[in-house]
């Protein structure tokens, strides 16, 4: 689906107040890449436009989310001399440092989307905290970048750009759906968040407050729905009210769970062999959060929390207070993270924003050259 949220800041909130929503099925566009621009532009169009009249606002900019199975984070290291003659270190110095991680990077066909520095370094001893200010002759950086497919970023700025609206900033989903289902000190002791899509599942996880791993898997709650209809031999539409939990239709619930339990597994063993290999298995205190509409699926909080062996709920916000609205899903997470991030803009604390918002013009620049008869 395509989901488009209309919110505002009120002197005083802490919280957003969500003014308009719109959302249409996607079309044009398989496990996160788009396979036919034209009919995303209209899915898209429609969902401005229900949220433009929802809220009676005419939306010409907005921030967007992007996610596909090219979306993942690859860590790299860099260093930069201290230019200074006091040697004291400035922005400049972590600039140039950062520079040189991504020159280290194999970046063929890829497109930075987010930085996030792991730690550094000043003469070989390592800093805490804030590294701007401090004296010394060489600095080392670590650090975690974003990226995704070239080619399909220069695709999403062509449908963006098509349906008339100017990106501010493109945020990775797992990125902004964090905003909304993980606090700051889930962030600090340890934390993976799961973002179940249709077609995609992702995997973030945070410690220390720092963001230290993303991948996208292709495998998503579709799946889990196209099982039930294959082993129950049901319509499309009814193995998804199975799956989420509609008990009124007269089927074998232990066959149900068997199909349904199949499928989390695989999921659940792709999440476990990624927290391996970053040697975080079993060992993030504040759990696993899930979101997305595959979430919703019954018998995931158990099932999870027995295979991986890690404290693990679904995602809630806290935004709304007690009013019930179907905002409350965590299908709509990604799109509530945004509107927070605008607040927060906190992404890439390196001073990264600007450039990066630099390159989104030029790309629209030249994407509306190549749209021009």
């Amino acid at each position: 689906m395509t989901r488009v949220v209309v919110g505002e800041f009120l002197k005083g909130e802490k919280n957003p107040k969500v003014v308009g929503v719109g959302e249409c099925e996607t079309k044009g566009v398989r496990h996160g890449y788009i396979n036919n621009i034209a009919e995303t532009i209209n899915s898209l169009k429609s969902a401005v436009s229900m949220a433009e009249k929802s809220s009676g606002i005419k939306i010409r900019r907005a921030f967007v989310s992007v996610s596909g199975t090219t979306l993942r984070s690859e860590i790299s290291s860099g260093e930069s001399i201290v230019s200074k003659a006091d040697s004291e270190v400035t922005n400049l110095d972590i600039k140039k440092a950062l520079e040189d991680c991504e020159n280290n990077l194999n970046l063929s066909n890829k497109k930075i989307i987010h930085s996030f520095p792991l730690y550094y370094k000043l003469d070989g001893k390592e800093v805490l905290g804030r590294i701007e200010g401090m004296h010394g002759n060489k600095l080392e950086i670590k650090a975690l970048f974003i990226t995704y497919s070239a080619q399909h970023w220069e695709d999403l700025l062509e449908v963006i750009v098509s349906a008339g609206i100017e990106p501010i900033d493109i945020i990775a989903s797992p990125v902004a759906a964090s905003y909304i289902a993980l606090s700051d000190k889930q962030k600090i002791v340890g934390s993976g968040l799961v973002n179940i899509g249709a077609e995609n599942t992702s995997l973030v996880v945070f410690e220390n407050g720092s963001l230290v791993y993303l991948y996208t898997f292709s495998i998503g709650g579709d799946d889990i729905t196209n099982d039930i209809a294959l082993g129950l031999k049901i319509p499309l539409e009814k193995a998804e009210s199975l799956k989420l939990g509609d008990v009124s239709e007269n089927y074998s619930k232990k066959k149900l769970d068997e199909i349904v339990e199949a499928r989390l597994s695989d999921i659940f063993e792709l999440i476990e062999n990624h927290l391996k290999k970053i040697k975080r298995n079993e060992l993030l205190p504040a759990g696993i959060v899930f979101v997305g509409g595959g979430a919703n699926t019954g018998k995931l909080e158990e099932l999870s929390k027995s295979v991986l062996k890690l404290p693990s709920k679904i995602g809630t916000t806290e935004i709304f207070g007690n009013i019930k609205t179907k905002l409350r899903d965590g299908a709509w997470f990604v799109a509530l993270g945004l509107i927070v991030f605008q607040k927060d803009n906190e992404v890439t604390p390196t001073g990264t924003v600007s450039i990066f918002l630099k390159d989104i013009k030029k790309s629209i620049k030249s994407a509306i050259k190549q749209l021009m008869p």
